[in-house]
């Protein structure tokens, strides 16, 4: 994150005031809520898509409709305040759901999500000698460049390495970069953690690497706990789903030392869509959240409809105010498998939780009436003992899924597509495989 102004360099300070005196803040805090939508509503008129607006006040603000996801999608420019080539960043959505979202951002959209991230991590990671790195795949949205503004805003010593960059920055050279560097904290897609955890394990080096690894902190894609809970024990370290919001909305959540996710209220309004409304985020309430993120310069957002089912709770042990955000997903998200609708968190909290398996391919065949459940196997595990996982989990899918696989088998090695990490990967696309014949086992 770079501040080549002093007015940059005023409006960051004026941000990291507003985050950390609000980052507790009850929605009674109308003052400061008022005077900020207004700044957000005059910066939408300003676009195709919020032209005809009118003149602000909090009742307008709560009689306008919901933004869809859609819509956004449908015609992102129309929601640009500035054009494609006035943003200091361009970044593109991964477009796993539709086509990817052109997103410039302006040197104050960078300034405003970095610092508000940051100031909500700085109890995990500022003051405690932390060296980080940053292992996620080199692409087109702002994931690792925010990490490296979080790690310059906090004064963390930090290097980006991007492994699936051919030729460039391989595993072999991460394994020398990590001897030397000798890394605190890790920012990591998921699905590279994975990768790179079966190389360690098969070069037998996890345990010369890992001793001076404390945190996890997992990005770019879906974890579960059974993920965080089975990596963590292979690094000894805490790992954690550190963050929650979107290309197009910038962070909307980050975790605590609970592992618990927070909404990040001083730099967004946060409301739930449910069969009541449109109505206030109090903790106890399940719906789709909306958010109006209150920095947005290139992209003003007015009530933007996430699409995420989540769940608001509070009294988390950490002490923080802020309401904790359990995201369910969208009901888009499900993929059928043999007449059922299977997520993500729902698979993956029966692949992980048996603590030895690398990874996972599905295959099904183009009818819908078979599947098969394919696990990378741990390069030390029993293979004795996979019959009886097996088993397991097949009980478990029938318990919480409703169906059995026509076969579950160990296998050594999967598609690097499957780990690729990040927002290179798309469930959907990565984890799936459709066969036109089917092998018997």
């Amino acid at each position: 994150m770079k501040i080549n102004s002093r007015d940059d360099l005023d409006f960051m300070e004026r941000i990291q005031q507003e985050v950390t005196a609000h980052r507790g803040a009850a929605r009674s805090d109308e003052a400061y809520y008022t005077t900020k939508l207004a700044e957000v509503w005059h910066r939408a008129e300003q676009t195709a898509a919020y032209a005809s607006l009118g003149t602000f006040s909090t009742r307008a603000f709560l009689d306008l409709r919901a933004t869809s996801k859609d819509d956004l999608k449908a015609r992102p420019l129309d929601f640009l305040r500035v054009p494609v080539d006035a943003g200091l960043k361009y970044y593109q959505t991964t477009g796993t759901t539709g086509t990817p979202t052109p997103t410039p951002r302006t040197a104050r959209d960078m300034i405003a999500n970095t610092v508000s991230v940051a100031e909500a991590w700085r109890p995990m990671l500022a003051g405690g000698g932390h060296r980080a790195l940053i292992l996620l795949p080199s692409d087109i949205v702002p994931v690792a460049d925010l990490m490296v503004g979080v790690c310059e805003f906090l004064g963390i010593p930090h290097v980006k390495a991007y492994p699936y960059t051919t030729g460039i920055s391989d595993w072999d050279r991460i394994v020398g970069l990590w001897e030397v560097f000798r890394p605190t904290v890790l920012f990591v897609a998921p699905g590279v953690l994975l990768e790179f955890s079966q190389v360690v394990k098969r070069r037998g080096l996890l345990d010369r690497l890992r001793p001076s690894v404390e945190l996890l902190m997992l990005l770019g894609e879906v974890s579960t706990p059974e993920l965080r809970a089975m990596t963590g024990q292979w690094w000894n370290a805490s790992a954690y789903d550190a963050s929650y919001g979107s290309t197009e909305s910038g962070t909307l959540a980050a975790c605590c030392a609970q592992d618990r996710l927070h909404l990040l209220r001083g730099a967004n309004y946060f409301e739930i869509a449910n069969a009541d409304g449109i109505v206030p985020p109090d903790p106890g309430r399940d719906g789709r959240l909306v958010v109006t993120p209150l920095n947005n310069d290139a992209r003003p957002l007015l009530r933007l409809d996430m699409g995420d089912e989540v769940s608001l709770t509070d009294g988390c042990p950490c002490g923080a105010t802020a309401p904790v955000v359990t995201v369910h997903g969208r009901g888009s998200d499900g993929t059928e498998i043999k007449g059922s609708r299977v997520r993500t968190r729902d698979l993956e909290g029966i692949v992980y939780a048996s603590s030895d398996v690398m990874g996972y391919l599905i295959e099904v065949d183009r009818q819908g009436t078979w599947a098969r459940l394919l696990l990378e196997r741990d390069p030390g595990t029993d293979r004795e003992a996979e019959s009886a996982k097996n088993d397991l989990v097949q009980r478990r899918t029938g318990e919480s899924l409703g169906f059995r696989w026509d076969e579950v088998r160990f296998v050594n090695r999967l598609p690097v597509t499957t780990k690729s990490g990040g927002s290179q990967k798309s469930w959907k696309r990565s984890n799936f495989r459709v066969v036109d014949e089917v092998v018997p086992a």
